[in-house]
C-alpha cells in the first residue's frame, strides 16, 4: 500500500484529508479547517462543520494534516488538474 507522505502528496489521494488554509488571496477563505470531501480539476470541496466550502485550488496555500501526523504544505497550483491524471505523473525530486 502507497502512504501518503511530504513527497508524495502531490500525487495521492486528498479525499479524506485534514487540511487548513494557511494563505490565499481571496481573505475569505483563509482559515477554512475541514476535511477534504471531493475534488475536481480545479476545486476542492472541503466540509466545514456542516457546511460544505468549494475552493479553487489556484488562490491558495493548503496546509494538509497526513495520516502519520506530518503537517505539509502545498501551493494549490501544484494540484490543479484531473484528480486521475495527477495521480498518474511521476514525482519530481527537487
Amino acid at each position: 500500500m502507497n502512504h501518503v507522505i511530504p513527497e508524495n502528496i502531490v500525487r495521492h489521494e486528498l479525499i479524506g484529508l485534514q487540511l487548513k488554509i494557511v494563505q490565499a488571496r481571496n481573505r475569505s477563505v483563509l482559515g477554512i479547517n475541514g476535511i477534504v470531501v471531493d475534488e475536481s480539476r480545479n476545486m476542492l470541496t472541503v466540509s466545514e462543520g456542516k457546511r460544505k466550502v468549494l475552493i479553487p485550488k489556484t488562490i491558495a496555500t493548503f496546509r494538509f494534516s497526513l495520516p502519520n501526523g506530518c503537517l505539509v504544505d502545498v501551493d494549490g497550483a501544484r494540484l490543479v488538474g484531473r484528480p486521475e491524471a495527477r495521480l498518474k505523473t511521476k514525482i519530481r525530486r527537487w
